[in-house]
């Protein structure tokens, strides 16, 4: 068990590579939820001003 843990002299910057990747990752999640939070949030807003997605309405000759 001792040698996977044995880095040798570049353990430090082994660690800190895994650390800044880590950070790095979370943050990209975190940034993904607060836009995806956002986006929610305006088209929310547009639905309860009235504005329509264009996919909701057929296409012009179909019946709906």
């Amino acid at each position: 068990m001792t040698g996977l843990l044995d880095l040798g002299p570049h353990a430090g910057f082994i660690f800190a590579c895994y650390a800044i990747t880590l950070a790095t990752v979370a943050g990209l999640f975190a940034w993904l939820a607060a836009d995806r939070k956002a986006l929610t949030a305006a088209l929310a807003k547009l639905e309860a001003d009235g504005v329509r997605r264009r996919s909701n309405t057929p296409a012009s000759g179909e019946r709906g």
